[in-house]
């Protein structure tokens, strides 16, 4: 008499095993088949390393490739979009005019990566450092002095009052229009 085990007698067991081998079997036969006929030859990424393999694991791995392949903006948890923001940060204070706006915009960001930092919300932890406003302040002049020395022309904004009034008249179609 067989003995049970788990609700399958013995005979089961090896029958059940001699399948999964000749599956095998089957599938090596298959796959040996298939490369010499060089069905596997020119997929993308042949001969490349496996992208992202020696990364330290990141429990939010798909958001942030998800993010970077989109290019998306302005969304995911704070440690990820304050990160993007900072990184962008030199090009966005360079295309401000006015050094109380780049003021109220580096006093925005550091605002937004404390009230980050304060978050028990969960998600990665936000390493953005915060910006020294006036050093900050100070490397925008110096890029903008560059910039005038070098006769590159700022923003539509920094132009004469007269280049704007010229600007805006094309842009209407050469009619002024008073309110």
């Amino acid at each position: 008499m067989a003995e049970e085990v788990g609700g399958c007698d013995d005979t089961d067991v090896a029958a059940a095993q001699r399948s999964m081998g000749l599956r095998a079997q089957y599938v090596e036969v298959r796959l040996q088949q298939a490369m010499r006929n060089g069905d596997f030859d020119d997929l993308p990424g042949a001969g490349k390393p496996i992208a992202h393999l020696g990364e330290v694991h990141d429990p939010d791995w798909w958001m942030r490739r998800k993010i970077e392949r989109e290019k998306l903006t302005g969304l995911g948890p704070p440690a990820l979009t304050l990160r993007t923001e900072d990184a962008a940060m030199e090009a966005r204070l360079d295309a401000i005019t006015s050094e109380r706006e780049v003021r109220e915009t580096l006093e925005d960001f550091n605002r937004r990566v404390i009230e980050a930092r304060r978050q028990l919300l969960g998600g990665p932890p936000v390493v953005t450092p915060l910006r020294d406003v006036d050093a900050e302040v100070e490397r925008w002049n110096e890029r903008r002095r560059a910039r005038r020395a070098a006769g590159q022309r700022e923003t539509p904004g920094d132009a004469a009052p007269s280049e704007r009034r010229a600007a805006r008249l094309r842009w209407r179609g050469g009619r002024s229009h008073t309110r």
